[in-house]
């Protein structure tokens, strides 16, 4: 396999990583080693984490600083191979043979091939990144297909014959680990695990994405969300929530709500549980000021 030790003028794991913040996404060393490594080996990135701590951001970032399309391919259960490689437009085909004026039709022209996210990468890996959204969440079965299809690069279309990419597209996969992937495919890819950020990232991350938080804002939500993470929630938040409360909390301020209420008032946008909600109200306050017992 051959190795692309500069990808676009990114010739290393810094480099990298300093595009991605002027891209508006703060990398560590670990997930930039990890982009860089995958691009530079033609391999795919798995990234596995907690919802909500920047799996989908990363690969958007990612494919910004490519200069290239993110083309997204979002599973979900019961997720079949036309859904992620191509079909064809059954009505588009059936009008035409109604109206051809000719004994002959051509119905699988391009005109009636109707490209998914696979296809598309394949079809342009110099344009396209391939996102590959919450594998974790689709079958056994289609995980073997993806295996397939990662070992080669390549679709048969029964129809018009194999397609193969001119070289490995940019393959970007995320996994919530509701459950574990195969092993098989965990060898194909580069793996890298994306964790919470530390409390100063965490608030740097809040100031890059909003420009209405003052910096004792996001620290003080940094907090408090680092403490919500401690205890037993149902869905813990997110860094795209911490940034959110900040936002919301800062907003009731400027209307006359006083600090800690306005955060208080805005838990609603951190929390989104029922559950986690009803555990949290009578310990608001203490999980807010960081005076919990």
């Amino acid at each position: 396999m051959p190795v692309r030790r500069s990808i676009l003028g990114i010739d290393g794991p810094q480099p990298l990583a300093r595009s991605l913040r002027d891209a508006q996404y703060i990398a560590d060393e670990g997930l930039a080693t990890a982009a860089y490594l995958a691009l530079a080996l033609g391999k795919p990135l798995l990234l596995e984490g907690s919802p909500g701590v920047g799996k989908t951001e990363a690969a958007k970032a990612i494919a910004s600083v490519l200069g290239r399309e993110l083309v997204r391919l979002q599973c979900y259960e019961g997720i079949d191979s036309s859904a992620a490689m191509y079909e064809w437009n059954f009505p588009r085909q059936m009008l035409a043979i109604r109206q051809a004026s000719s004994d002959y039709v051509n119905l699988y022209a391009d005109e009636y091939l109707v490209a998914r996210p696979m296809l598309l990468a394949l079809q342009t890996p110099r344009d396209r990144v391939l996102l590959i959204d919450e594998l974790d969440r689709c079958d056994h079965e289609f995980e073997a297909f993806l295996l397939e299809f990662l070992s080669d690069f390549s679709i048969s279309i029964p129809e018009r014959g194999t397609i193969r990419a001119v070289e490995p597209p940019v393959v970007i996969i995320t996994s919530n680990r509701t459950r574990e992937l195969h092993e098989a495919l965990r060898r194909r890819c580069v793996y890298h695990w994306i964790g919470y950020p530390d409390p100063a990232l965490e608030a740097e991350i809040v100031m890059m994405r909003s420009s209405v938080v003052a910096r004792d804002t996001a620290h003080r939500v940094v907090a408090a969300v680092g403490r919500l993470r401690g205890e037993p929630l149902a869905k813990p938040p997110g860094v795209a929530e911490t940034v959110e409360w900040a936002e919301a909390a800062t907003i009731l301020n400027e209307q006359g709500v006083p600090w800690p209420r306005a955060f208080a008032r805005a838990i609603g946008v951190v929390l989104k549980d029922q559950d986690d909600l009803a555990y949290v109200a009578p310990r608001i306050d203490a999980l807010i000021m960081g005076n919990a017992a």
